[in-house]
């Protein structure tokens, strides 16, 4: 099971990457930075978490609108961008990880506001807990690699979380959001224990 789910998500990550690098190819030519291309991603992040806020006059319009807006693909161009042009660099990609980190947190933060103003309070307890759980599925990743390890496991990556929130989104008008909240939070924390784990496989294996 563990292994078609990483086959799986191989095939739509590969997938994925391979239609960012075919959308670059103009870019190369321009003086578009894959910097540029980050800071404009996270800002529409934080527009979108603002967008939420109002889902009060209208819940379809600005639940639908935040979801658009949130799923920008700028998120992957910037590092397609980056690799197809040659410009990687050790900041570049600090910056990039750091920033998304900031756009998840701020929508988290904006659905968190909205369940309190509902009073779903258990639900935005369990947002807190999505939060601290997405946060520690990078952190144990960063940990994981400044060892010389793989840290790159699990089934809550950054992709399965914008997936699960722009759904949450979509079917907020429904009280589906409470939900896919839920989930997020629970393979967040599932992600975190399977890396754990998987660290200490390697260095089990490594004391062999």
């Amino acid at each position: 099971m563990t292994t078609r789910a990483a086959a799986i998500k191989h095939g739509y990550t590969t997938g994925a990457r391979s239609l960012a690098s075919r959308s670059v190819t103009g870019l190369i030519r321009t003086r578009i930075t894959p910097n540029m291309l980050t800071a404009t991603g996270v800002s529409l992040c934080v527009l979108a978490a603002v967008i939420v806020l109002f889902e009060n006059q209208n819940e379809i319009l600005f639940y639908w609108l935040a979801a658009v807006v949130f799923v920008s693909l700028l998120d992957i161009l910037d590092g397609a961008l980056a690799r197809a042009g040659g410009k990687t660099t050790p900041f570049g990609a600090f910056l990039d990880s750091t920033t998304d980190r900031v756009g998840e947190a701020a929508m988290l933060t904006a659905l968190a506001y909205v369940l309190a103003r509902h009073h779903h309070l258990v639900f935005v307890a369990v947002t807190v807990l999505a939060v601290a759980g997405s946060i520690l599925v990078s952190y144990t990743r960063a940990k994981a690699e400044a060892l010389g390890l793989r840290g790159d496991v699990g089934i809550g990556s950054r992709a399965e979380r914008v997936i699960v929130i722009t759904a949450g989104l979509v079917l907020a008008p429904w009280g589906v959001l409470p939900w896919a909240l839920t989930l997020l939070a629970c393979t967040a924390w599932v992600t975190v224990a399977q890396r754990v784990l998987y660290v200490r496989k390697q260095l089990m294996e490594a004391q062999q």
